[in-house]
């Protein structure tokens, strides 16, 4: 990591169209930048393949949180008729398992929906009140018109100069600092 400044973030490109973003996107992957932002003003087909996106955790950790409810939901209404309160009424067994659907079903969803939201802001970093990309003026525009290339300084190809060269070569209207 030869060229790392600790004072910065990254280097932040500004292209003109999605089109020219997708491609210098591509040619950064190409050459080996992992650590990569794209930012655009709206979706932008092949920009998450161009910068290496791979597929979330998310499905994994949803499952995770529906198998807890299931088993705590489940095991919950198990203790309190078989263990904790066993009450025979009219000769039903203990354990009705048909009776217990209900809340386990009702604890799947509660589980899996809690592991969603609280997964989801901890793969996004949230909350983060401020991001170092926000004392840049020029990113204002990344929510109107605007398209954003930020390679981190973190990238183990980082190094200042090639970096910001290379950003050059792609097109970039400007390349500026991040501060952190």
């Amino acid at each position: 990591m030869s060229g790392l400044s600790a004072d910065t973030f990254g280097l932040l490109a500004e292209f003109r169209d999605a089109e020219s973003l997708v491609a210098a996107a591509a040619r950064v992957h190409q050459e080996g930048y992992r650590s990569v932002e794209a930012y655009s003003p709206m979706p932008v087909e092949g920009l998450a393949d161009a910068i290496g996106y791979h597929r979330t955790r998310m499905p994994i950790v949803v499952l995770i949180g529906g198998i807890i409810g299931l088993v705590s939901g489940y095991s919950l209404q198990y203790y309190c008729a078989v263990i904790s309160y066993p009450v025979n009424i009219g000769g039903r067994p203990l354990h009705s398992w048909p009776a217990f659907i209900p809340v386990t079903f009702e604890m799947t969803i509660l589980g899996a929906s809690l592991f969603a939201v609280l997964g989801m802001l901890a793969m996004n970093g949230l909350p983060r009140p401020h991001h170092p990309l926000f004392a840049v003026p020029q990113f204002e525009r990344a929510t109107r018109d605007h398209f954003f290339l930020c390679i981190l300084r973190t990238d183990p190809l980082y190094h200042e100069r090639a970096t910001r060269r290379l950003l050059e070569q792609l097109g970039a209207s400007e390349v500026v600092d991040v501060p952190l």
